[in-house]
């Protein structure tokens, strides 16, 4: 027993490249061979019929794809790789500016790169703003440890 065949893509071709967001192909256009089921209306939504006339619906044991939540350890490479980064830039930094330069500090004398005596007072200037970070922090956990009710 023959079944009858409708032209489709590997039969009658499909009418060449598809725009995206062009509309489908009217029933009777030489793009579906002139003959078939009509096309639905551009308007229509939903599931698209299967090939007995049924609807086709996702199997809902199928989970949808979950995005990626950040995490502790992928906080941490992004702060290493943030470090790497800047430490790559500061030792350019030192190697282009090596010229040796006179540094007096309270009576001792000595001679650094300009790179370097940079890098130290860098360094000092952080340490005089976490110091006192550091010790506040200190003193508001003694406080919560003083009123904590366990």
């Amino acid at each position: 027993m023959a079944e009858e065949r409708l032209p489709g893509p590997v039969d009658g071709g499909n009418g060449g490249p598809v725009t995206p967001g062009a509309e489908p192909p009217r029933p009777g256009t030489p793009a579906n061979g002139g003959k078939g089921a009509p096309a639905l209306p551009a308007t229509r939504r939903g599931p698209a019929p299967g090939p007995e006339g049924a609807v086709i619906t996702p199997d809902p044991a199928e989970r949808p794809v979950r995005s990626i939540t950040r995490t502790r350890v992928s906080g941490l490479w992004i702060g290493v790789t943030l470090s790497a980064v800047v430490l790559l830039f500061l030792l350019i930094f030192i190697l282009q500016n090596n010229v040796p330069t006179p540094i007096r500090f309270l009576g001792v004398e000595g001679t650094l790169p300009v790179g370097v005596a940079l890098l130290f007072a860098a360094v000092l200037g952080i340490l005089l703003v976490a110091l006192p970070g550091y010790l506040r922090i200190l003193q508001l956990r003694r406080a919560a440890r003083k009123h904590d009710p366990r």
